[in-house]
């Protein structure tokens, strides 16, 4: 359980980097495309991955570019999600995407619908509500990001989560995939600055060089350690998977709540907690 435990403070951890790069004044977009230099050089010199996997045939290329694509993008709005909603409803959100590619796997992978998590999916449908809800109306146009963007980190991470269940069926080794991914989002980032240094004249600084590779550096511990985990319990699977998950949000709210002062309301809360039962339901279920 160690490697499960450093794979949620990773996690964590991308959050909180997340949220202090606009204290620091770190520029997001420079700091995500050298987290995919750390990333996709990490994965080269940790992973050694044989690349011949993927000029086969077979090869999920169009899953490949579709997360290439989304990777990024949805980073981007995870940096706006924790900006303006907060470390706990957004670590939240992202961990109740599991709904998306859940019901995926229903519609698209033939699973078939039991009570249990039937029951964990409408648990988390009125998670998330409760987590978005405001109490009281606002026209500030922050305030309406701060439901908006968790909504769109829900539906992002749960595309991305169908996209790798996508290239998994395919058969490609994952440290191939992995190696794929990071280097097609790290071209669509580096595609995102070129048009803001064209449009915005946006220049590269080193403090968001360092910020990005400490980034790179946390995102990758995430993947890399869930899946020691996984490899060190291979017979507890669902023990995992809710322990990472349970853990982020836990986590996730006590760093939210006690380092950063966000303030939840009691729905906000009730939410939290909605989650963190859902997600244990459908572990277990």
């Amino acid at each position: 359980m160690v490697y499960v435990l450093l794979s949620v403070v990773c996690s964590v951890l991308v959050s909180v980097l997340l949220k202090l790069a606009r204290r620091l004044s770190v520029d997001v977009g420079q700091a995500i495309a050298w987290n995919y230099v750390a990333a996709s050089v990490l994965t080269a010199t940790v992973f050694h991955p044989s690349l011949s996997a993927l000029t086969s045939p077979q090869a999920p290329w169009l899953g490949f570019i579709g997360l290439g694509l989304l990777l990024p993008l949805i980073f981007l709005a995870l940096a706006a999600s924790v900006s303006s909603a907060g470390i706990v409803r957004t670590d939240a959100a992202q961990r109740l995407s599991l709904l998306i590619s859940l019901l995926a796997a229903f519609v698209l992978f033939g699973e078939s619908l039991s009570v249990g998590k039937g029951v964990g999916i409408a648990l988390g449908l009125a998670a998330l509500l409760c987590m978005i809800w405001r109490a009281t109306p606002t026209s500030n146009a922050n305030g309406e990001r701060s439901w908006l963007w968790p909504c769109v980190v829900f539906v992002g991470f749960g595309l991305i989560d169908i996209l790798f269940k996508r290239v998994a069926v395919a058969g490609t080794p994952f440290e191939a995939s992995l190696q794929a991914m990071f280097a097609l989002a790290l071209v669509v980032s580096l595609l995102i600055l070129l048009w803001r240094r064209w449009h915005d004249r946006t220049f590269f600084t080193l403090r968001d060089a360092v910020a990005g590779l400490l980034l790179g550096l946390a995102n990758f511990g995430n993947i890399v350690f869930y899946l020691r985990g996984h490899r060190a319990l291979p017979d507890h699977p669902s023990l995992v998977f809710a322990s990472m998950n349970l853990g982020v949000v836990a986590l996730g709210a006590v760093v939210g709540t006690v380092a950063f002062r966000e303030r939840l309301s009691w729905l906000n809360g009730l939410g939290v907690a909605l989650a963190l039962v859902a997600i244990g339901v459908i572990a277990w279920s």
